[in-house]
C-alpha cells in the first residue's frame, strides 16, 4: 500500500509534519522498489527524522514547498535505495563513547558507553539494511567487517 499525507501509518502520526511528508515519501519509493511495508516503514522513518535533524533550514524549507507525496508519485527507486539502504554501518569511538553511525552521517544514530553495546546495536541495523557493519579500534583503526548483505 502506498501513502499519502492523508493516509498513514498510524506509526507516523505523532511525527512532526514535515518529517512525516518525508517519511512517507521515502516509504512510498521503498516499497515502489518492492520492499515489504514492515521493512519500509521503520527504515523511511528513522531516515526522516535522521534527514531532518541533519537538514539545512534552507533544504527544509525547500522540502516544505514541494507538493505533498502522492499515492501515483513516481520514484527514482535506484538513488533512494542508494542513499537509505546501501549505506555500511560503522561503530567507531569518539568523544568517549563507542558511536553507532551510517557511513557519511555527519551524526551518529546512537552512542553507547560499551563497544558491545555498540556492536549489538549496530548489528542488528546492518542486518535489517542488509549491508556492512565495520567494526573500528579506539584508535580509529579499521578491525573487522562483516556482511550481512
Amino acid at each position: 500500500m502506498v501513502w499519502n499525507m492523508q493516509d498513514y501509518p498510524s506509526t507516523m502520526k505523532n511525527l512532526d509534519e514535515l518529517v512525516r511528508k518525508k517519511a512517507i515519501d521515502m516509504a512510498n519509493a521503498l516499497l515502489q522498489d518492492g520492499y515489504p511495508e514492515d521493512r519500509a516503514i521503520p527504515i523511511a522513518t528513522k531516515q526522516a527524522q535522521r534527514w531532518y535533524d541533519n537538514a539545512s533550514p534552507e533544504e527544509k524549507e525547500s522540502f516544505r514547498r514541494e507538493a505533498p507525496p502522492k499515492k501515483t508519485d513516481q520514484h527514482d527507486g535506484a538513488k533512494q535505495n542508494e542513499n537509505l539502504l546501501d549505506t555500511n554501518v560503522q561503530v567507531k569511538y569518539q568523544d568517549k563513547q563507542w558511536q553507532v553511525i551510517s557511513k557519511g552521517a555527519k551524526k551518529p544514530s546512537e552512542t553507547y558507553d560499551s563497544k558491545d553495546e555498540a556492536i549489538e546495536r549496530a548489528k542488528y541495523i546492518a542486518q535489517n539494511k542488509e549491508t556492512k557493519l565495520e567494526i573500528y579500534k579506539q584508535d580509529g583503526q579499521l578491525q573487522e567487517t562483516r556482511d550481512y548483505s
